[in-house]
């Protein structure tokens, strides 16, 4: 199964794209962020994520996606446009037909790193080790969107399991 993981922000969005294999392996199929500048409006800056979403979407086809929650932020207009980026990024999966998932910080760092307070050099070293990689993948927003990724591909298999014994 492919699926891509998003780290939602309107600043930087970041995606990761993990191919799980029939042996449990898994393989990257890309990474990266997606840059929007702060001297752009806000409806000019959604727009963009939303149209590079899309074409990273309908370039790979993933099967499944999942998607950060947004944890508690101190910062109130922070917690809103990282809130219109994951509105964006559902938007975006959804219309391509893409099964969705959705993970809090916790869930993601226990999946990965196998515990939920995990500090985030942690959970990057995990995904390095996971995915087999040379050097843990930069930036750190494409990292974490690895992270959600290997996360939704850890939960389907338990999911799947779980459906074969009931």
């Amino acid at each position: 199964m492919l699926a891509i993981g998003i780290d939602p922000g309107t600043a930087i969005t970041g995606y990761g794209l993990v191919k799980e294999g029939e042996d449990g392996s898994l393989n990257v199929v890309e990474f990266g962020v997606i840059q929007t500048s702060a001297e752009q409006a806000m409806p000019d800056r959604l727009v963009k994520l939303y149209q590079s979403l899309k074409e990273i979407i309908d370039l790979h086809r993933p099967q499944s996606g999942a998607v950060e929650k947004l944890f508690f932020a101190r910062n109130v207009r922070t917690a809103l446009s990282v809130g219109q980026a994951r509105g964006i990024a559902l938007l975006a999966l959804a219309e391509s037909g893409v099964t969705i998932a959705e993970y809090s910080p916790n869930e993601i760092k226990q999946a990965v790193a196998g515990y939920g307070g995990a500090e985030k050099v942690q959970v990057q070293m995990m995904v390095k080790a996971l995915l087999d990689l040379d050097q843990v993948p930069q930036p750190d927003d494409a990292a974490d969107a690895l992270a959600v990724a290997i996360c939704h591909l850890h939960s389907a298999r338990m999911r799947s399991l779980e459906d074969r014994v009931e």
